[in-house]
């Protein structure tokens, strides 16, 4: 059962999981936060008071989100097959165009993120990225396959990035926002929810 905490005018649900590490880290999975926490650790209640104001603000964003995600729409006609040759060809052409070349791309129902690329050059897509529109799909793709070039979220990634999406920052909190809708459609289908992990971790000294 989730436990819950008042902060300042908002009360934040959280889980404690305590594990072999040295360090306190904070995420939020599943639009709750997450206390992971040394075995040793004595109050779980004073990791949260020190970082109090990073949670109500993270969690306000994710409220905010919530609210936002309400005015987008899922694509609900495109099947499967077609969603995997429109992945394929984008990958050829943004691999054609940057003089790239990978092992292979794989298809599964990924429970943290869209897409990933592995260090081998194989790309893993989610299949649930198959409700969203057109150019967010050109865009997780086309992130991943520069992946191919820089590994790291950094400055020479993003500045990659930036060459075919300027406005990469709007589409990251669009992905971000379209992501509560695909959990509500899975949580209304009756099928188990996908882990929600949001890339906003705080490790802690």
């Amino acid at each position: 059962m989730h436990k819950k905490i008042n902060i300042y005018d908002l009360e934040v649900e959280y889980d404690v999981d305590y594990r072999d590490i040295r360090y306190p880290r904070l995420e939020f999975r599943t639009g709750n936060l997450l206390l992971v926490l040394p075995k040793n650790t004595k109050d779980h209640k004073e990791v949260i008071d020190k970082h109090k104001n990073w949670i109500y603000r993270k969690n306000s964003e994710i409220i905010s989100s919530l609210k936002e995600s309400k005015d987008k729409k899922l694509v609900m006609d495109r099947t499967a097959e077609e969603f995997k040759e429109i992945v394929k060809n984008k990958v050829n052409l943004f691999l054609l165009e940057c003089d790239l070349n990978i092992n292979g791309v794989n298809f599964r129902n990924m429970s943290s993120k869209w897409a990933s690329c592995s260090s081998q050059k194989n790309l893993t897509i989610n299949t649930l990225l198959k409700y969203l529109p057109d150019r967010l799909i050109d865009y997780v793709v086309y992130h991943e396959v520069m992946h191919l070039k820089e590994r790291k979220h950094n400055e020479k990634f993003w500045g990659i990035v930036n060459k075919k999406f300027c406005d990469h920052q709007k589409i990251e909190k669009e992905l971000f926002l379209y992501w509560f809708l695909v959990q509500d459609l899975i949580k209304n289908s009756g099928k188990p929810p996908a882990n929600l992990y949001i890339p906003i971790l705080f490790p802690c000294s």
